[in-house]
């Protein structure tokens, strides 16, 4: 039996085939902390001037780092995305795609349904009512990517807990392209969810804008969606003048996997993360060596075909494995401690594994639960925790855009001379002490 890696870009298989080891599993922990949004230090100061720039000069910033970087003339009379647009993006969207996505928002609110939080309140013997009263913020905004690969998941996901919610007006900000234009399938979803104002500004820059607020853009309360490095790192910068929802870092998938799985079926969704861009990452962990060769063909064969062949490289030459384990529990161990934003678990007894789970921000149950349909249609938010931060972040929920009120109610003169007397008698006795 061979272990190490056996990865060789010609000739060979893409994805290295490595025996878990204390030593291996140190080595791939070390690696993946190298694609968090902690990692950017050199990426800091860019954002950091790209911020107090926004903050400083409001639209006139906010337009010319538009024109800068997406190449569009985008100025306060045409940075509104209008209802005509949307019109024109519905008769350039494939029906059966807009059917879909009507079908996925049912699903997606029905499943943010069941998170919802209420007030409630409590009546003591003695007359005190105690309480908790759950107000939904006021204005949140949505950051939709464009660039490499724009998912309409992506406003889904991010709007409709607002909206489950009660959120009183969402925004949504999105970068447009050379021509002044948005992605026509963002613009059907955001219609379809339910964004009220959809603004062209895309990057730093618009996270800057929706914390601090510009003439064009208003303030929000919180800012939720995912991005790439600088959009992150404007998140974390501008945390505490909004709330977000996270920092999010690059896509990954770890996939538990027995003798019993298919390896046609896990090679494709290992695929399904890997394309995303080139710091995901995409982790077998199996108790099979003879699964492990196998998936590595249908990775190599799969990867022959697709469009996004370049990226898929890139991202598997250096965040891909495939890690053969002596048992399910050592398997179940490692991916406790890498805590993947999605696990998928292919095993004779799926539901046994998953009850020894601790750490992952979406499980996957069984092979036809792909993560592709999690994340796209079936409900669960997948707005969730990545580089290792599952361990005490969860996924985007309609709670996280509530704030909370705690109450002490309807306190009478006699209760609360009550109450001061029990703490006089309480400080006399501890001075006693």
């Amino acid at each position: 039996m061979e272990f190490g890696f056996c990865f060789a870009k010609q000739g060979g298989n893409i994805m290295r085939i490595v025996e878990l080891t204390d030593e291996s599993k140190n080595n791939i922990l070390e690696n993946l902390l190298k694609r968090s949004p902690n990692s950017y230090g050199k990426f800091e100061s860019t954002v950091a001037e790209i911020l107090l720039n926004i903050k400083t000069n409001g639209d006139e910033a906010l337009f010319e780092y538009t024109k800068n970087f997406d190449k569009a003339d985008i100025n306060a009379d045409n940075i509104v995305v209008t209802e005509a647009e949307i019109e024109e993006a519905y008769s350039l969207v494939d029906p059966e795609l807009i059917e879909v996505i009507r079908k996925a928002i049912v699903n997606i609110r029905s499943f943010h349904e069941k998170q919802k939080q209420y007030s409630w309140f409590d009546s003591k013997p003695d007359g005190t009512i105690l309480g908790q009263k759950v107000t939904a913020l006021a204005r949140v905004g949505v950051y939709v990517p464009g660039g490499k690969a724009a998912y309409p998941s992506s406003v889904l996901m991010n709007v409709l807990p607002a909206k489950v919610a009660g959120v009183e007006q969402i925004i949504m900000c999105t970068p447009p392209d050379k021509e002044g234009k948005v992605y026509p399938t963002t613009l059907v979803a955001a219609k379809e969810a339910g964004v009220d104002v959809i603004y062209k500004a895309g990057g730093a820059q618009a996270v800057a804008a929706m914390a601090y607020g510009t003439k064009s853009i208003p303030k929000v309360d919180k800012i939720c969606g995912p991005g790439n490095i600088y959009v992150a790192l404007a998140k974390k910068a501008v945390f505490g003048y909004v709330s977000i929802d996270s920092v999010a870092g690059p896509s990954e998938i770890l996939v538990i996997a027995d003798e019993t799985a298919n390896p046609r079926y896990v090679a494709a969704d290992l695929l399904s993360q890997a394309e995303h861009d080139e710091m995901a990452s995409a982790i077998l962990v199996t108790t099979s060596e003879d699964l492990a060769h196998k998936v590595s063909a249908e990775v190599d064969k799969f990867v022959a075909e697709l469009s996004r062949k370049e990226i898929i490289q890139k991202s598997l030459d250096n965040y891909g494995y495939i890690l053969v384990a002596k048992d399910i529990d050592e398997a179940v161990d490692v991916a406790n401690e890498i805590a993947s934003e999605h696990m998928e678990i292919v095993t004779k007894n799926p539901f046994d594994v998953m009850t020894k789970v601790k750490n992952a921000g979406a499980i996957f149950l069984g092979e036809y639960s792909s993560e592709p349909l999690g994340d796209y249609f079936a409900g669960p938010n997948h707005v969730l925790p990545t580089n290792g931060t599952a361990k005490f972040f969860s996924p985007l929920r309609n709670q996280a855009l509530f704030h909370i009120l705690e109450m002490l109610l309807k306190l009478s003169t006699q209760i609360l001379r009550n109450l001061l007397q029990q703490s006089i008698l309480q400080l006399m006795l501890i001075q006693l002490r």
